[in-house]
């Protein structure tokens, strides 16, 4: 997985999906501020990191979770994702919203999905675990066995490692925090001085900055 992390981190920072600001922090939506910005739907866009993602993630798949029967997608940033890689692997896709809509159906997942089906989630990236395991509650309360999680990349950040383990989900990401900083720094994209001001705010993201 080495190489797969490395190679991933190349192309978000090739394509500046990940955007490091240890100077000018972003904010998140959580109001946590932040050196860090992940933004993987510009992966969507070339064909190079578009292939290269959608095959690690269905390898990734069939090595963890070869018993699964169906690919569910996070909306909104894993809904193209979870469809590709869902037709790799010839399996049924399905998404889950943030919430249920509020009219027609009031579909919270959108898509056909059986109770009986054995799902691995797809996420584009995990911060803070909060909305990935929301979707994971859905298909639970639908019936479904959720095996466990594949995304792109992580944060890392203990209290999400904390959360999916308290859910009982399993979590497989292509690249993390540690790569794409380390290879920021061997191409240039950041300079060694940065680094510690990066490590800081991993250690408590939630009050960085204050």
């Amino acid at each position: 997985m080495s190489e797969i992390a490395k190679k991933t981190a190349e192309h978000l920072l090739r394509l500046e999906a990940v955007k490091l600001s240890p100077k000018a922090p972003f904010t998140w939506a959580s109001g946590w501020k932040s050196p860090i910005y992940c933004d993987n739907r510009v992966t969507l866009s070339d064909v190079e990191a578009r292939t290269f993602i959608k095959t690690a993630l269905a390898t990734t798949i069939k090595e963890y979770f070869p018993s699964v029967t169906a690919i569910s997608g996070v909306a909104t940033g894993a809904i193209a994702q979870g469809a590709l890689v869902a037709d790799l692997l010839g399996l049924p896709f399905s998404y889950i919203r943030s919430k249920a809509k509020d009219h027609g159906m009031e579909n919270l997942i959108e898509g056909r999905i059986q109770s009986t089906d054995k799902v691995v989630v797809v996420e584009d990236l995990i911060s803070t675990g909060g909305s990935s395991l929301k979707a994971v509650e859905a298909l639970r309360a639908h019936g479904c066995e959720v095996l466990g999680m594949v995304a792109i990349y992580t944060h890392g950040i203990s209290k999400a490692v904390e959360t999916f383990a308290e859910a009982g989900v399993q979590l497989y990401t292509l690249s993390n925090y540690d790569m794409v900083v380390e290879q920021a720094v061997e191409s240039g994209y950041i300079s060694s001085n940065d680094l510690a001001m990066l490590r800081e705010w991993r250690k408590d993201p939630a009050n960085w900055g204050k």
